[in-house]
């Protein structure tokens, strides 16, 4: 893995704090980087088993934004691809485990991802 690659944050992002400061602003409580899951989710709502995951746009091909590096275009569209599936892969396993997996894309707008993300808590609760 090269220097920058491992430079690059992997939790706490700008769109994921600003997503749980809202939902904390609501009055949701939950657990952050959840170890016990698959996927590790960003946030997880134990309770009601719901797992949320700030996604973003480059690195799991969001359809609005993703743009693709020209130079080893072949290595990248690989890479990607392969973060897609693994998605999938941890939303059925999750899913087995009886819980329900959300998706929230970095450029969304963090009160209507909250929105979303309560309406969801509130139908499990």
């Amino acid at each position: 893995m090269s220097e920058q690659m491992r430079r690059m944050p992997r939790s706490s992002t700008r769109p994921e704090l600003a997503i749980r400061r809202e939902l904390h602003r609501r009055g949701l409580r939950f657990r952050v980087n959840f170890r016990e899951l698959p996927g590790r989710p960003d946030l997880a709502f134990t309770r009601v088993r719901l797992a949320v995951f700030v996604d973003g746009c480059f690195w799991h091909m969001c359809p609005d934004h993703v743009r693709l590096p020209k130079n080893n275009r072949e290595w990248w569209v690989a890479k990607l691809e392969a973060n897609v599936n693994r998605d999938r892969e941890k939303d059925r396993r999750l899913t087995g485990l009886g819980w329900l997996a959300v998706h929230v894309w970095e450029h969304e707008d963090p009160v209507s991802a909250a929105d979303r993300v309560e309406a969801l808590w509130s139908r499990r609760r």
